[in-house]
């Protein structure tokens, strides 16, 4: 049951509701990147490790509900596609933010071992949902072991983003064009601490109730037009809840804290692969992977991919590229709008 039905409003007044939830978003996202740039520094985190656990969770907020909620109304397809839909979105964004950044490919200045340790993560987690589909419907309490592995792999892999940070074997050369992660002055007084907190924790409630409705609105839309569920999940709702992520990685490039846009990402995209595991306890009718379709595996086998070519772009480290973005950016740009294109097609 959802918390605001939107299917029985008029249509002009669910696009409205739409914009202006999408503009406040735009504000309260941008603010929120702000102040998680100087809590990076505040906290000696950095920006990689603060964007792929504290921003690229609170901006995974709307994600979760859409995807914890039409999971358990019993709409399999449509929830697993809004969250793994999500990440192929989220990666195709930085693809935007890199339109934003003039001065180098984003990939090429913001390289760091811990982007590349998360990048890793995420294709490894992306492959735990397939392992499960092709495997037997196994449950324990309805829920598939394959669910609990998702948390355990997701926490153990944050520990190792984090020991790569501490004591890294590996490092980006250094060009002219190479942003580094450096932590800036740490404030001394403490209540400039606690308000810098209060204003993030504010904030990320706001970007999770905008997005919530941009959500609902986007449902309402969507369903409207006939299409399958996996594409208004995978595309439609994807997109509507990703909003943050795009609004706070082009904000993140914009201010220079670029580490901190694609960590947070990256972060993100690790942390949303999480919402099939929530989904899956949402769904009481048995295993969700187990309730799903070949889209679902299509969508899966096309976020590995745009994962891949974001990894390559990040070792590569072209320094320009077509319309000056790296060949990644362009490459995931064709792949996101050609998949989706297909999946149109085919009804």
């Amino acid at each position: 049951m959802t918390l605001v039905d939107l299917s029985t409003w008029p249509l002009w007044s669910v696009v409205l509701t739409f914009v202006a939830t999408a503009a406040v978003i735009a504000v309260a996202g941008a603010r929120m990147t702000r102040a998680a740039d100087r809590l990076a520094d505040i906290t000696g985190w950095g920006e990689a490790i603060f964007g792929a656990v504290l921003l690229g969770g609170c901006t995974s907020l709307p994600g979760i509900v859409t995807s914890v909620a039409t999971a358990a109304e019993g709409f399999a397809e449509l929830s697993v596609s809004n969250a793994i839909g999500g990440i192929a979105a989220q990666t195709t964004f930085l693809a935007v933010a890199d339109m934003a950044y003039h001065k180098a490919n984003l990939e090429h200045a913001a390289a760091s071992v811990e982007n590349l340790v998360q990048g890793a993560l995420l294709t490894t987690l992306l492959a735990l949902p397939l392992l499960a589909m092709a495997g037997p419907a196994v449950t324990v309490a309805g829920v598939h072991p394959i669910s609990v592995g998702l948390v355990v792999a997701y926490l153990f892999g944050l520990r190792l983003v984090r020991s790569a940070r501490a004591a890294p074997l590996w490092k980006a050369r250094q060009t002219e064009e190479t942003e580094q992660d450096a932590p800036g002055a740490v404030e001394a007084d403490r209540r400039v601490q606690v308000r810098l907190w209060v204003t993030f924790g504010a904030l990320a409630l706001v970007v999770a109730v905008a997005g919530y409705f941009v959500a609902q609105s986007g449902i309402a839309i969507a369903r409207r037009t006939g299409l399958s569920e996996t594409i208004v999940g995978g595309l439609f709702t994807a997109v509507a809840t990703s909003l943050p992520e795009l609004v706070t990685a082009v904000a993140a490039v914009r201010q220079g804290a670029l580490t901190l846009a694609v960590g947070g990402v990256i972060g993100g995209n690790c942390f949303d692969v999480l919402f099939v595991a929530f989904a899956d306890v949402g769904y009481r009718a048995g295993s969700i992977y187990h309730a799903i379709t070949d889209q679902q595996v299509f969508v899966i086998a096309l976020t590995i991919l745009l994962t891949g070519v974001l990894l390559l772009g990040l070792l590569r480290r072209q320094r320009s590229g077509i319309w000056g973005i790296g060949f990644e950016s362009f490459l995931v740009l064709v792949l996101y709008l050609g998949a989706f294109a297909l999946l149109f097609a085919a009804g």
